[in-house]
């Protein structure tokens, strides 16, 4: 038996594997897991660090520009208060005699006083003059030590610029105050000649104080590279890279940053983030933050926005610090590492307890989850929608508001325009109410002989004329008193031939003194729907603007109106046979305060306010790309007054 048993286990023995091996297999398949396991953990980790590396970049790139924008607005604000300086004083007549007679002394004490006066007003550095050839005649700083009188400046980019008619805009360090300063200069002409040159000087400095204390680095750089304004002292007047020798000549000819010394570059190396390059990221060493010294290793990165300055060629850039974005980038890696390590942890644990077990509790959980997110979400959306809500209130009484506000100044601005036409007409009106006035002074002392010599038949007939003649001053005065009425937009059927009627009685003195033939071109029987006080204003500039236009022209006069139906209502037009409308002209018609005129004879509110009169209406103002008489033509374009009231008629009914 004992025989037998024994070769029996050996052959069962060689039948099987060891179990040594078994527990090798499983070990070694343990460690492959576990390694490819810590892979992916890994991977996670690197993944994660990725896209919270880009995600807070976004959100870092976001709130730099916005303060970008902030900064930028700033800056452009501070340069726009002078912008017109130059201009101004280019008109002072104190200037313009200075330069007429520069070797006199008054003038020249005159000036001097003017421009000291203008500049402590305007807060500026300074306020001078020059003469053609860039001599400082008068300056504002004319009794300090560092004076520009007599100074020649001529060698200045911004004095070449305003000499050849182009106002000039130039940065740079003062030959004489040694201070930085952004120059404004204008030309100045007198009868049609260029006699000199009107600057001023604005200090920048005070932007620097408050980016001092802000958090992040902010710098402006001219088109050359060179920094004007940074938050950090140490870095004005140095460049971002190295300059070349080009530019370096030219600056040295104007002069520009001559007292600055050597334009060093900062020492700064841009490379791209891990994160495959979401912004423009670079690295200051020790040398380029503290600025002097022997070159240090590189310091922590910064991420690079920048944004361009309106009317400059200068660029406003941010260096933002990416620490926070390393750390919030580090950190998201290790939440999903420890997320992913907890994970396992659950699997592993998981998988000693029964599938069922297993599966219900995770379904509860999920369901848990998707619940109380639903819930937040909802909350959320809820708080959203409310804030949306008051905030479109907010905004829509803000609307109401502004349109009251511009409807009050859009009256008063018609208002303002009849006023304007009224005082051109005051001439020809005094002339009308005179003629009417020496006849009843002459009728009524006639009327006194005839009386004492008893003829009563000649009495009687001056007194009926005397009644027709202060008829006629009533219908005067009272035509006047109708189109200055202060009127509100109360849209009617108006009949055309009314209202070109009564906008000729006003102009009739000056189309008989001025030899102006009108002619007249009307469909009988034509309504527009619009207030007839606001178009016979309508009207009657567009018939001051026609006579003036023909003032220069070799012959007849002549001016048409016409009016007539359109497929889409009523149209009046306004054709003269003057000079006609320029090409370049023609876009800016409409523009408030420009005007073809010369100075003295318009302000350039009439089209514009005859514009909005006719949109009030509902109708179109434009400008014909040409006339039957050969010069410029005007056309409004309104709806028909007869079939609007038809319309309503029927929508009674």
């Amino acid at each position: 038996m004992l025989k037998l048993a024994e070769p029996y286990r050996a052959g069962l023995a060689g039948t099987f594997d060891d179990p040594r091996d078994h527990a090798a297999s499983r070990r070694w398949r343990r460690a492959v897991a576990m390694a490819l396991w810590a892979c992916l953990i890994a991977a996670g980790g690197a993944l994660a660090y990725f896209m919270g590396e880009r995600a807070a970049i976004r959100s870092l790139q976001q709130g730099t520009l916005h303060r970008l924008d902030i900064y930028a607005t700033g800056l452009r604000s501070e340069l726009s208060r002078f912008e017109y300086l130059p201009q101004v004083l280019s008109l002072s007549p104190d200037i313009l005699d200075l330069l007429r007679t520069p070797a006199d002394r008054n003038l020249q004490l005159a000036a001097n006083a003017y421009l000291e006066t203008v500049n402590a007003h305007a807060q500026a550095s300074a306020a001078y003059v020059m003469d053609v050839n860039g001599l400082t005649l008068a300056a504002s700083n004319w009794n300090q030590p560092g004076s520009f009188v007599d100074m020649n400046f001529s060698y200045r980019p911004y004095f070449r610029d305003a000499l050849r008619g182009v106002p000039g805009r130039f940065y740079g360090i003062g030959t004489v105050s040694r201070e930085a300063g952004y120059y404004f200069s204008f030309g100045v002409v007198d009868g049609g000649r260029q006699v000199g040159v009107a600057t001023v000087k604005v200090n920048l400095d005070k932007l620097d104080a408050p980016w001092a204390h802000s958090a992040d680095q902010v710098l402006a750089i001219d088109g050359n590279g060179v920094i004007v304004l940074s938050s950090e002292a140490s870095w004005k007047f140095r460049t971002l890279r190295p300059l070349s020798s080009q530019t370096l000549q030219r600056l040295a000819q104007t002069r520009q940053y001559t007292e600055a010394g050597a334009l060093t570059p900062l020492d700064m190396r841009e490379h791209m983030p891990w994160s495959g390059g979401s912004g423009t990221v670079v690295q200051l060493s020790a040398t380029g933050a503290a600025g002097g010294g022997t070159r240090q290793p590189f310091g922590p990165d910064y991420l690079l926005d920048s944004r361009p300055v309106e009317g400059t060629d200068w660029k406003l850039i941010m260096l933002s610090d990416m620490a926070p974005v390393h750390a919030l980038a580090r950190t998201s890696a290790l939440v999903t590492m420890f997320a992913l390590v907890f994970l396992t942890l659950l699997v592993m644990f998981f998988q000693q307890r029964r599938r069922i077990v297993r599966h219900r509790l995770a379904a509860r959980e999920a369901l848990q989850r998707a619940h109380d997110e639903l819930e937040h979400k909802v909350q959320l959306r809820t708080e959203a929608l409310s804030e949306a809500n008051l905030h479109l209130q907010t905004e829509v009484a803000e609307r109401k508001r502004a349109e009251e506000i511009l409807k009050n100044t859009l009256d008063d601005l018609v208002q303002t325009g009849k006023m304007a036409v009224l005082g051109q007409m005051s001439a020809g009106i005094t002339h009308e109410l005179n003629q009417p006035l020496a006849a009843l002074r002459t009728l009524s002392a006639n009327a006194v002989v005839f009386h004492e010599r008893g003829q009563s038949d000649q009495v009687d007939l001056n007194l009926r004329t005397i009644c027709q003649l202060t008829d006629r001053m009533g219908q005067i005065t009272a035509q006047l008193k109708k189109f200055a009425r202060r009127s509100g937009v109360e849209l009617q059927s108006v009949p055309l031939e009314d209202v070109i009627a009564d906008a000729v009685f006003l102009l009739g003195q000056r189309i008989r003194q001025e030899h102006i033939e009108l002619e007249h071109q009307l469909e009988p029987a034509l309504c527009a729907l619009c207030e007839g006080n606001r178009l016979e204003q309508v009207v009657v500039n567009l018939l001051v603007n026609a006579f003036d236009a023909t003032a220069g022209v070799q012959g007849a006069r002549r001016v048409r109106i016409v009016a007539c139906r359109t497929a889409g209502g009523v149209a009046l037009q306004v054709h003269d046979n003057g000079p006609g409308i320029a090409p370049e002209v023609m876009p800016r018609l409409f523009e408030p305060f420009f005007t073809t005129k010369e100075q003295g004879l318009g302000l350039g509110l009439g089209l514009a306010i005859s514009a909005g009169i006719v949109r009030d209406f509902g109708g179109l103002l434009r400008a014909g790309r040409s006339s039957s008489l050969g010069g410029a033509a005007f056309i409004v374009s309104l709806r028909n007054g007869q079939q609007e009231t038809r319309h309503e008629r029927i929508a009674r009914t």
